[in-house]
């Protein structure tokens, strides 16, 4: 554990100041994953406490049940060999995951999460010259890789449904880079329908790619687009163990498509894979029962909140995955604030949304908490605080600059 002087400095660092560092790494591909959008976030409003084990954290998707027995106890079982790189870990992995999608091992390239393939694909694949096509809002990374390219984005709403677009989308560049496509989206947690990907994928232009993010797939009814990679389309899909399977600290993740895409994320070069992450992915695909157990335990406790919601006439948006949105009807930063007393720590908003608030599903306890402080929260007067909050948290140049 950091010493209470490190806790220190780390909280007092700006917003500005952490992506920055948090992307130095690799200067020139920054891996910004949703933890450092969810701090930037806090960082942004102020209110940057040590971490308190009784506190209620529902701002980073994070999934509370984290890893599965068996993945546990494959962690615990394999730590004496933390001194080793382990490299047939990566075969066995590989192999299993190729299989269970199945298709061929060449197809997948395994990584600490799916947030560097999000992002070497952004890079690989845009340019000054051929833009990303994303939808407003969703999930920021991928904005953020191609404003590190230069290249130009194309920002569409979502549809009134709150999925999608895809028409507009396609309607947006002629010739784009990328069309990132988050389905279930982060953040409203909506879906767009297979068909609709399918469309997509037929009507977007000659070479380029589109990048589906399917981090959340496990916790909806929705298709995955798995049959466009089988058979060589343009296609890249990104997966991660962060979610469903409780390992957003352990890191395993995986790009899917065919080799000559995928050689060109592998271009950007990869980092050691930790070997608790791949020893515990692989435990978690044994556990035939996690998913579906996982997905109606999860679903239970967010339909719940929806009908407390209802009851007091609160405005969200319905979601098949682990986060939704509620329209607090003022700056989302005073609602967070307000919160944040309380000890009960909910999600940002964007830019496009400024009155929304992202709530991640917790455990039962976790969402009564939240239902106690949000209640008290949506009492209190609204202030004339500047609505420019919101805006200047989604200034993209800061990041880096």
């Amino acid at each position: 554990m950091p010493s209470n002087q490190s806790n220190a400095n780390f909280n007092s660092v700006s917003r500005r100041s952490f992506l920055r560092t948090a992307g130095a790494a690799l200067a020139a591909a920054p891996i910004l994953t949703e933890a450092h959008f969810a701090r930037a976030a806090t960082l942004a409003d102020g209110a940057v406490p040590e971490y308190d084990p009784k506190g209620v954290y529902i701002d980073s998707n994070e999934n509370p049940l984290g890893p599965c027995e068996a993945a546990r106890k494959a962690v615990i079982d394999i730590v004496p060999n933390g001194g080793r790189y382990a490299f047939p870990l990566y075969a066995n992995l590989t192999n299993t995951f190729a299989e269970q999608m199945g298709v061929s091992a060449n197809h997948v390239a395994l990584f600490d999460g799916s947030s560097a393939p999000l992002a070497f694909a952004v890079l690989a694949f845009t340019s000054p010259t051929r833009s990303l096509v994303t939808a407003d809002p969703t999930y920021e990374a991928a904005g953020e890789s191609a404003k590190v390219n230069k290249a130009p984005i194309h920002a569409v709403p979502l549809a009134k449904d709150h999925s999608h677009d895809i028409k507009a989308m396609l309607a947006a560049d002629p010739h784009p880079g990328v069309i990132y496509i988050c389905n279930p989206n982060n953040p409203t947690g909506t879906t767009t329908s297979k068909e609709q990907i399918d469309y997509a994928v037929e009507h977007k232009p000659e070479g380029s790619i589109l990048l589906i993010d399917e981090a959340y797939i496990h916790l909806s009814d929705a298709q995955s687009a798995i049959d466009h990679v089988k058979v060589g389309k343009d296609v890249v899909i990104l997966r991660t163990f962060s979610k469903i399977y409780g390992m957003a600290g352990l890191r395993c993740g995986f790009a899917i498509g065919r080799p000559d895409l995928l050689k060109k994320l592998n271009d950007f070069g990869q980092m050691p894979m930790p070997i608790t992450g791949m020893i515990a992915a692989q435990a978690s695909l044994m556990d035939t029962d996690l998913v579906p157990k996982r997905k109606k335990i999860i679903a239970d406790v967010r339909n719940d909140t929806f009908a407390w919601l209802k009851q007091n006439n609160y405005s969200f948006i319905p979601s098949e995955s682990n986060c939704f949105m509620i329209d607090v009807k003022r700056p989302g930063a005073q609602i967070r604030k307000a919160m944040a007393k309380d000890n009960v720590f909910i999600g940002r908003s964007w830019s496009a949304w400024p009155t929304y608030v992202r709530i991640t599903v917790g455990l039962p306890a976790e969402m009564d908490a939240f239902k106690t402080s949000f209640k008290k929260a949506m009492a209190s007067p609204v202030t004339a605080e500047n609505e420019m909050h919101e805006l200047q948290l989604r200034v993209p140049k800061a990041f880096y600059s």
